[in-house]
């Protein structure tokens, strides 16, 4: 590993992370048959995942700035990997919907000290990595959808499948984290004049993460409902109905790895906006698609305009000046994991009383809020407040 660069270790671990979670992604419609659950009982046992997230994130920020990203990241990888395999053994809704919780507690709190800690190593080095690192991100969870479908199309039962894919990254994440620059704590808010963490966010990081919620929200409707779409539609069964998913990750890593040469050249807001409204095609593609093929064209061209929202909002964020990094990247993670997560429950209600069809067109409007609010990404940083209250204040954290 002390081979690898900085950046290249970076990359790994983005890698490394949701192979096993992308693993579980093909596996939904056979928990979905094995509990009986119709769409709307599935969409409420997703609803564990933006629950551990709700939990989690309000201090996970304050906990990474305290404890330093690569930390974070090295107790991350452990509780993640204890926790990814959890909803595959679940008997029942309600331990569905447990294990869920656990598991996305684990990933947003993992998730939250990754891209700190590419943020830092894009601000060390001055090379524009963040792009590329979620490129590997979608690279993994695409690798990973890739072997649950070939573990299901040989019939290893779900729960032993994603613990053996758990089992066999978590030493080699372990390995490459430990590798990686320590940048240690971030100055408190009282030594360096900032706000609090716990302080409201301001306008300008509320715009990057409303612009960032639609499109993290089409990301969790590809994640959680693409097999079932084409199971439902078209008929697609086995290993079959996890290609949608396979072939959306596959172009949102195409996406992002040429994002940070794109944005050198395009800018950020121009990018961002040639992505929403290919995006927006996309969705479009999938409500009209008569077959399996064009319905596989819809899927790879949202990947491509999914692809570099999250990298670009990350970017934005953690330039904002007026709190800490690790603060500011929180609440984008916040809302950005609460639009991936909340978008298939709504997703599984209308599909349950209407057609999964129309359940992805619930997309269509929030989309195009992402597509008028890419100017947000354009702004200068806010500047720290030169007199701030709350470090006066004992006991504010």
């Amino acid at each position: 590993m002390n081979r690898l660069s900085v950046q290249r270790l970076t990359m790994l671990v983005f890698f490394l992370q949701p192979v096993a979670f992308g693993s579980w992604l093909p596996r939904i419609p056979d928990i979905q048959h094995g509990l009986g659950l119709g769409p709307a009982g599935l969409a409420l046992a997703l609803l564990g995942l933006p629950c551990g997230t709700l939990l989690t994130l309000p201090f996970a920020g304050p906990l990474v700035g305290k404890i330093g990203p690569r930390m974070a990241i090295l107790a991350g990888y452990v509780l993640y990997a204890l926790a990814v395999s959890l909803p595959a053994f679940a008997g029942n809704p309600t331990l569905l919907f447990i294990g869920l919780m656990l598991a996305g507690s684990t990933i947003s709190f993992l998730e939250l000290g990754l891209n700190v800690q590419a943020d830092k190593v894009e601000k060390a080095s001055g090379k524009l990595i963040m792009s590329t690192s979620h490129g590997f991100w979608s690279l993994g969870i695409m690798t990973g959808s890739l072997i649950g479908s070939g573990l299901a199309y040989l019939g290893m039962p779900a729960q032993w499948a994603i613990l053996l894919v758990a089992a066999i990254t978590l030493p080699i994440a372990l390995l490459a984290a430990s590798a990686l620059p320590d940048y240690g704590a971030e100055p408190s808010h009282v030594e360096t004049g900032q706000r609090s963490a716990w302080s409201l966010p301001s306008w300008a990081l509320l715009g990057i993460c409303f612009f960032v919620f639609g499109i993290t929200m089409t990301e969790g409707a590809m994640a959680d409902w693409s097999a079932v779409f084409l199971r439902e539609t078209f008929g697609a069964d086995g290993g079959a109905a996890g290609l949608g998913y396979s072939v959306f990750a596959g172009m949102v890593a195409l996406g992002r790895f040429g994002g940070d040469w794109l944005k050198q050249r395009l800018g950020a807001v121009l990018l961002a906006r040639i992505c929403g409204s290919l995006a927006l095609l996309g969705i479009a593609i999938l409500l009209v698609a008569p077959n399996t093929p064009l319905a596989l064209l819809g899927f790879a061209v949202v990947g491509i305009g999914a692809s570099v929202a999250f990298p670009l909002a990350v970017t934005a964020a953690a330039s904002l000046t007026d709190r800490s990094s690790s603060a500011n990247v929180a609440i984008l993670s916040f809302i950005a994991l609460l639009g991936f997560l909340i978008g298939p429950p709504i997703i599984g209600f209308i599909a349950e009383h209407l057609d999964i069809r129309l359940g992805l067109a619930a997309l269509l409007p929030v989309l195009g809020i992402s597509l008028a609010l890419t100017g947000m990404l354009g702004q200068r940083p806010v500047r720290k407040p030169t007199h701030n209250p709350e470090a006066e204040v004992p006991g504010v954290m």
